[in-house]
Formats: structure tokens, sequence, C-alpha cells
């Protein structure tokens, strides 16, 4: 038999009362609404109680926001057997209050420490492992093939020929670099890359953490780099969301653009084809530093008071495997994370694939990374130094004044 609720956030009451597991019953608690996650959930729910028949899936599906206040009861007041969360610094507040189970156990019994380790480190806290990956989606550097043969560049090696090409799309009369900003989230993935290719993975998760200061010399000099590149990018970016600035790669007028797959299909809407929409990995700025990706990525966990921990157990393990994740993340339009999966048979997707499953780890975006005041602070000050980057001091300095209130 089973069990399909949709809830929204007032209807939390109901969940919890509800959510008392039965022998054999895993009460797994999500916010997948939208169409394509709501049918993979359908499917994967279906085909794990196929594979165990002794074993029933008690679903309460809510919606997104209802969700995030959501969990913070549940996971304390009558928890369920697995939760839907994500990974890197979004998991962390919970695992610091005792509230996610080790399952380092599942990860080593079915192989998982090879088969999802460029999500390793997004899962791992404490050398312990807290959750499984099930699907995620790549960010890299999209652009328009036809204005790089107009302007006679190549993709870029590293940073320096990224630059190198900016100059020749401005005397083109070319956008090197394209992105709004009105929004603020789409900068926030042009600074997670150039901290990340300047300084590190690690220097990048203890700066969204708050363990190290804003005004560190290592964040100062990423914004260098990102300095290089701003007289080149959409001058009025502040004023144009991210679809307006996907318009300006369709037209030619802009060249590069940072940004998640997700934008494949507006491109394509706009008359892109795969022939003239092409993809690339963000390129290196520091010398040796192993290449992390932007990877937002969906987890599933099993939460400390959950009352069948066994079976959901087995339930991570599944989602986890490869052929599931094949399936699933079929229907989602989006990347498996276990490395022996098949991606779906799109260019854009099978780049991503490689890209992600051969990177040494995964951040999940700056508004995931840092916690939700933080986050706004920065993106706001991302935005004003791409309009006036000789106030990077300033901008710094206020930072850290608002970092020293969020992580006090």
């Amino acid at each position: 038999m089973k069990y399909f609720k949709t809830l929204s956030g007032l209807a939390l009451g109901l969940a919890l009362s509800a959510s008392t597991a039965l022998a054999g019953e895993i009460v797994l608690n999500s916010d997948q609404t939208d169409p394509a996650p709501k049918k993979a959930m359908e499917e994967l729910i279906a085909d794990f109680q196929k594979a165990n028949p002794g074993i029933t899936i008690k679903w309460n599906n809510f919606d997104h926001e209802g969700y995030k206040s959501a969990i913070r009861n549940f996971l304390t007041a009558d928890a369920p057997d697995v939760a839907a969360w994500y990974a890197g610094n979004r998991m962390a507040p919970f695992v610091k209050a005792g509230l996610f189970e080790d399952v380092s156990d599942v990860w080593e019994a079915n192989g998982l420490n090879d088969q999802l380790k460029s999500a390793a480190a997004s899962m791992t806290m404490d050398g312990k492992k807290w959750g499984v990956p099930y699907t995620y989606y790549q960010w890299g550097i999209y652009y328009n093939k036809d204005v790089y043969k107009k302007a006679g560049v190549t993709e870029p090696k590293n940073w320096a020929e990224f630059v190198s090409n900016c100059e020749k799309f401005k005397a083109m009369e070319i956008d090197c670099l394209t992105t709004g900003s009105k929004a603020l989230w789409p900068i926030a993935g042009i600074f997670d890359y150039i901290n990340m290719r300047t300084n590190g993975y690690e220097f990048h998760m203890e700066l969204t953490a708050g363990k190290v200061k804003w005004t560190d010399p290592k964040v100062k000099a990423a914004f260098a780099e990102w300095a290089k590149i701003v007289p080149y990018t959409t001058a009025n970016h502040a004023a144009i969301d991210w679809q307006d600035a996907a318009a300006l790669i369709v037209q030619g007028k802009a060249a590069n653009y940072v940004m998640g797959n997700f934008s494949v299909a507006t491109f394509k809407q706009g008359g892109m084809t795969n022939d003239n929409l092409g993809f690339l990995v963000f390129p290196e700025i520091t010398p040796g530093i192993p290449r992390a990706e932007e990877a937002p990525t969906d987890t599933f966990h099993i939460p400390s008071a959950a009352k069948n921990k066994e079976d959901a157990r087995k339930f991570l393990a599944f989602v986890a495997s490869p052929d599931v994740q094949t399936k699933m993340n079929a229907t989602l339009g989006q990347l498996p994370v276990n490395n022996k999966s098949t991606a779906a048979d799109d260019p854009f997707i099978k780049a991503g694939f490689e890209e992600l499953s051969s990177a040494y780890a995964l951040a999940q975006f700056f508004d995931r990374d840092a916690p939700a005041d933080m986050a706004k602070a920065g993106m706001e000050g991302f935005q004003e130094f791409m309009i006036k980057p000789e106030n990077i001091d300033a901008i710094l300095e206020r930072l850290q004044k608002v970092a020293d209130k969020v992580y006090k």
C-alpha cells in the first residue's frame, strides 16, 4: 500500500500526529511538490516498496517554504525515519544539534565512499557521514559559440586566457560576461567560483561558516581577480533579472554567463541549439588548487530520533545506488551523484556529469552555504562591488561586521 500526502506548513500538526512509525513502515518527510520532483519521488517509493515487499513508505510531502520551518520542529518533536534536506553548511546545524544520525556505516557497506566521492566532503562532519546525496546540477560558464568565432577566440584554458579574451570581446562591443543581479543570487555564483579558484574549497567553506574574516587578505585577493573582469561585464546588471542576461547571450550581445544548468532551457527557448551553445568548466586561477565545483545537492537523512532506523538505512542504501539514481535523475532532468550511474543523453547533462563526478569537492551555493543574514549581506556587497569596485575595503569591513553578529 502506498501513502502520498501533500502538506503545507500550516498542516504541520497533522503531519506530526501521523508520523509514528509502525513495524515495517518508513515515515518519509520531504518537500518535492514541483511536478518533476514529485513524480521522481512517487517512482522511487514504488520501486523501493517493490524491492522491499515487507516495508511500506508513508510519505509526508510539504511545500518548500513550509518545510523549512517544519523540519526544525519535527526533528525534535516527532521525527520521521527519513528526512529530505541539503548538503554542506545547510546540513551542519542539524548535525551540531545532534538531530541527524551518523550513517557512515551505510557508506562503508555499499561502496559509497568511492561511488559518491565527489559529494563526500559536503556530507562529512567530524569525519562522519550524515546522509546520502541523490541529485545535483552543475554550474559553470555557458557561452555563445558564434560569438567566440566572431571574436576569433577559443575556450580559455585558465583565468589569464579568459581575461585576455575579454579584451577581444570588448573590441567588438560584446560583453565578455553577463549576469543579472536584480535578484542578487546570480552573482553569488561568480563569487563562489572566483574564491574557490583563488583560495580553494576549504578556505571558501571556512569563510561561509564564519571561521575566516571577510577582511582576510585572501578574500581581498579573490576580489582583485574579480575586478579584472568587472569592466567587461554587462553594465546594467543591477537592473536586470537572470533571464534578461540569458537573452543577451542568445542575441550575441554577450559571450559568457556563469549560471546553473537549469538555464539551458531558457537559452534554447530563445532559439539557441547544441550547435551554438557551449559549456565550459570555470577556469583555473591559482595553479595547483584542487578543482571544486558549484553543485547544489539534495540529500536524505535519518533523524537521530527516528523509530525505524534499520529500514531507513535500507532506504538510504537504495536511493544511493547507481541504477536508482540513473532513473530518478532522468525524471528530474538533473545529474546522478553516483559516478557509476548513467547520465541522460544530453550534451550539457553529460558535460555536467563529467565535471562533477571528477571534482575534488562541491560547494552548495553561497546562499545555502552561508546563514541567511550573511548570505543577504554578502550578495548585496557583491553587487555593490560590481558597480563600484573601488569600495572593496569598505564593503569587506561591513561584511565582517555582519559576520560578527551572525556567527556570534
